[in-house]
């Protein structure tokens, strides 16, 4: 089968684009599909060679442009040339304008001012850097969540999504024989979570990190009867800890799980709201 190319047109940075494409994209693991990702694409000029490349190598053209005339450019053009063009945005701002009863501003979110949120999410990713992986545990009580589990049970990746959500997250690695720091027991045990995974994924992970690293795959960090030790360790740990939730994230994609991370904190922030309800 021949090597097939989706171009991702954005005049911003292509993001949302590219999070909708990969993650539909989920659907199809064996497609050996290529994505191609066009920024800042705002004038008929940058637009043209992308379609024509495009047109010859019989690409998907999917975009996210908030100019009307640029939008309609690359229907018309994509028509002209017989490109498939998939419009991502095009179609709800119409509706959104029709039921809102307001005109959209048309400006390329790169180009909207700066606002509060966004200096909220800024400030979360820099407290997960500083707080990764054991670092700082005297931010454990600050934080809006603190995540707990072996090596390799995605801690980083996943303080990494949700602080670009605004959720200040500290991370804490659990070794084999080490107590837990004093900060840790003392962060509010309804922002504590536990990650565990299955022993044989957990196996091959660490051995595909340690080829990755240039390191023999016999070392103990990736022997079977190390991990599970280690995982025997954690899940005791837990058990001391009955208010943590525990959260597979055996083969689950890291937004899948922050989902359920966050699904998590909203259920026991209500229950927290029914109980001072029913005490008032």
């Amino acid at each position: 089968m021949d090597e097939r190319h989706i171009d991702i047109v954005s005049d911003s940075t292509g993001e949302t684009a590219e999070k909708v494409v990969r993650a539909a994209m989920l659907q199809f693991p064996h497609s050996g599909s290529q994505i191609r990702l066009h920024t800042r694409v705002r004038t008929k000029e940058a637009a043209r060679p992308i379609l024509e490349a495009a047109a010859k190598e019989g690409a998907l053209v999917v975009f996210t442009v908030v100019s009307p005339e640029i939008r309609e450019y690359i229907h018309a053009l994509s028509y002209e040339l017989k490109v498939e063009a998939l419009d991502l945005i095009g179609s709800l701002i119409g509706k959104l304008a029709t039921y809102l009863d307001r005109q959209p501003i048309n400006k390329p979110s790169g180009m909207l001012p700066l606002t509060e949120e966004y200096f909220r999410r800024i400030e979360a990713v820099e407290f997960a850097v500083k707080s990764d992986d054991g670092k700082e545990p005297r931010n454990y009580k600050k934080a809006d969540l603190v995540l707990c589990g072996v090596s390799r049970t995605s801690k980083t990746p996943l303080s990494t999504l949700l602080a670009q959500r605004g959720l200040k997250v500290a991370n804490y690695p659990i070794v084999l024989g080490m107590a837990l720091p004093a900060e840790l027991d003392d962060a509010p045990l309804d922002r504590v979570v536990a990650l565990t995974i299955e022993l044989d994924q957990l196996v091959e992970i660490r051995k595909a990190r340690l080829k990755q690293l240039g390191m023999p795959t016999d070392a103990s960090y990736g022997l079977r009867d190390q991990v599970k030790e280690e995982l025997e360790f954690a899940q005791k740990i837990f058990r001391d800890h009955p208010a943590w939730p525990v959260i597979d994230v055996t083969g689950r994609a890291i937004e899948e799980t922050a989902v359920i991370i966050l699904e998590s904190l909203k259920e026991r922030d209500e229950q927290a709201k029914q109980a001072r309800a029913a005490i008032v």
